[in-house]
């Protein structure tokens, strides 16, 4: 192993510092996780603190080679993992209740990575998970995926040509104009207060999907509801719960933070499209809502 000297030391820390936003970035779209993204930088961080910097030709391409293996065997780990519950899991949000994200958020989300599309990316095999974000969302060449994945650069295309038509085939791009996607959610929210059933069928697709994470509490599972008229008689019994929804931006999107005698009882993450709402991610976990940053302006 490579000993620093503590002047070598400091100007890789410092140059790991620059690539640090990018390094999350590529993490938080391969695993949906914060915490997890985190822990994958923080590891890349320590593989680089063992090596000779001298013999790195091209840092920023090694750290990225770095964080995606790291990432992959997080993928494979979660699926082997026994305690892992089954049921619906909704990816971390990134949430703001101001009407812009931070810089650190704007990383995170750039290229429409809103929830619907982080919930598509979940149901891909991992090292497909791997090709397509590396490619399609970061430029890095196939040749370069190829060896991370332990696949020839043909089948690593392939890899990536399964996840893009998975993608594609999800329609989980929102609509640009964030006013408009307030409106159809405001009208929504006006609709489940009011208990006006035909005017919630009117905001929703047909085809819509709401998933509700729980997390592991008894008595509430996680559950998937689909199709205009059970998601809007879903929203019509969540409005009769004492909870207030405030708007807020999450991953860059339109949504609401909800809270219940004062304190976070979920997120609700909508994606509109022509202007409907074609999915709802709502995280209501309260172990991970307490790890989110949920303050915002008075």
């Amino acid at each position: 192993m490579h000993s620093l000297n503590v002047s070598e030391r400091d100007w890789l820390a410092e140059t790991f510092e620059e690539h640090r936003r990018h390094l999350r970035a590529v993490a938080y779209r391969m695993l949906g996780s914060l915490n997890e993204a985190d822990d994958a930088v923080q590891e890349t961080w320590l593989r680089l603190s063992r090596q000779d910097p001298d013999a790195i030709e091209n840092l920023g391409g090694w750290l990225t080679t770095v964080v995606a293996r790291v990432c992959l065997n997080i993928l494979k780990a979660r699926r082997t993992r026994p305690e892992e519950p089954f049921g619906v899991r909704v990816p971390d949000p990134l949430v703001s209740t101001d009407d812009q994200l931070d810089p650190e958020q704007e990383a995170l989300v750039a290229d429409s990575v809103g929830l619907a599309l982080l919930v598509v990316l979940d149901t891909l095999e991992p090292a497909e998970r791997l090709a397509f974000v590396l490619h399609d969302m970061f430029a890095v060449p196939f040749d370069e995926i190829a060896p991370i994945v332990g696949r020839s650069s043909m089948a690593t295309r392939q890899l990536a040509s399964r996840a893009r038509r998975r993608v594609q085939g999800a329609d989980a791009a929102p609509d640009p104009d964030l006013g408009a996607q307030r409106a159809v959610v405001d009208a929504f929210i006006a609709a489940a207060r009011g208990g006006d059933f035909e005017a919630l069928i009117a905001v929703l697709d047909p085809d819509i999907v709401l998933r509700a994470d729980t997390g592991v509490q008894l008595g509430a599972p996680s559950r998937e509801v689909r199709g205009a008229e059970s998601v809007a008689r879903a929203a019509l019994t969540f409005s009769q719960l004492d909870v207030v929804a405030r708007p807020a931006l999450v991953n860059g999107g339109a949504g609401t933070v909800n809270t219940r005698d004062g304190e976070p009882f979920s997120i609700a993450g909508f994606t509109v499209r022509d202007g409907r709402i074609t999915a709802i991610n709502i995280l209501a976990d309260p172990d991970r809502l307490g790890r989110l940053d949920l303050a915002g302006p008075n």
